[in-house]
């Protein structure tokens, strides 16, 4: 049966359904989550004090929990299972300073090529590890060299068994022509993350726009999917402003997002559609294009990420729309130097 997890001393309360334990619980909930690691009993991460009830692990007690832990009434929130209802004494993440990035290595479980220039990147952590993160943060990808490589999460952070980036080729870059020309799947990589303070607000009660410029649409992906998995049902609409068709990678995706939420909206921008092609949506430059169907966005909490023009060529239009500076967030893309 269903039972009621109360936090303290946050506040923060939800309900643990069957078969589900209380960390699984908190990461579909909006607002606060728990902390936590390698999501296997391992880390102690997620470690709370049970003030009243009692939880079950579905084995012997989790190596990360020591006897006298137990004993003392600690409990580790990834593998407990409720009993009866909860009071927890525990930590709540409710911004990007309350998650210490850290260095982690990974492998490149599998690559796929979403347009010719643009790959998706899975990443797979050790079986030990799990990479806790706010939907919109980034990573830094480390060089042997180094030098650093910053990447959007484009996976909601529910979804964290494989980390998943989307990566531009660009011409003469380094560490882009080795992930197009070189790579080889189960590559090794270092990383450190989750970086950044970009990432969704859930705490707002105003409607949200989001506008992606080319592969500005990965962060933009990760906040959209945590979203809808936590039931956010704020208004949400996703501008996604692209260069020509083919460079819409995912332009399917937010299309089934648009027929299966009501409260989500997509609009696509071509700023120079092939001349070839019939298209039947929006030209022009995407922020343009977000100014002539909202004359107001005094109401409106606005998520930018894409190319620094775009970010910059938008913030006079939309400041002179009435969209107060604390409710515009945006993360600027740009090629890092040799």
């Amino acid at each position: 049966m269903p039972y009621h997890v109360s936090l303290q001393p946050g506040g923060h309360e939800f309900i643990v359904g069957d078969n589900e334990t209380v960390l699984d619980a908190a990461l579909r909930e909006k607002g606060g989550v728990l902390p936590y690691g390698c999501r296997n009993g391992t880390c102690g991460a997620c470690m709370g004090t049970l003030v009243s009830g009692t939880v079950r692990y579905a084995g012997e007690r989790p190596p990360g929990l020591s006897a006298a832990e137990q004993a003392a009434g600690k409990a580790l929130l990834c593998q407990a299972y409720p009993c009866s209802d909860l009071v927890i004494a525990a930590r709540e993440v409710k911004s990007s300073g309350d998650i210490r990035a850290r260095l982690l290595p990974c492998r490149v479980e599998r690559r796929e090529l979403l347009a010719p220039d643009v790959m998706r990147l899975y990443l797979k952590l050790p079986s030990t590890e799990r990479l806790q993160f706010l939907a919109g943060q980034y990573v830094d990808i480390l060089l042997a060299d180094g030098r650093r490589r910053g990447f959007s999460l484009a996976n909601p952070p529910h979804a964290d068994e494989l980390l998943e980036l989307h990566v531009r080729h660009v011409p003469g870059g380094f560490f882009t022509g080795f992930v197009f020309e070189r790579m080889k799947d189960k590559a090794l990589l270092r990383f450190q993350g989750p970086l950044g303070t970009f990432f969704l607000r859930e705490d707002s009660p105003r409607p949200i726009i989001l506008i992606g410029g080319g592969t500005g649409f990965a962060p933009l992906k990760g906040m959209l999917e945590h979203a809808f998995h936590v039931g956010l049902q704020r208004s949400l609409h996703l501008y996604w402003g692209a260069r020509a068709r083919v460079d819409l990678y995912l332009d399917e995706l937010p299309r089934q997002w648009a027929a299966q939420h009501a409260h989500f909206r997509y609009t696509p921008v071509l700023s120079e559609p092939d001349a070839g092609e019939d298209w039947p949506g929006r030209s022009g430059w995407v922020h343009e294009a977000v100014a002539a169907d909202y004359p107001d966005l005094s109401g409106y909490d606005v998520y930018m990420s894409g190319p620094p023009a775009m970010i910059e060529a938008a913030k006079p239009v939309f400041a002179a729309r009435g969209l107060p500076a604390e409710q515009l967030f945006y993360d600027a893309f740009d090629f890092a130097p040799h």
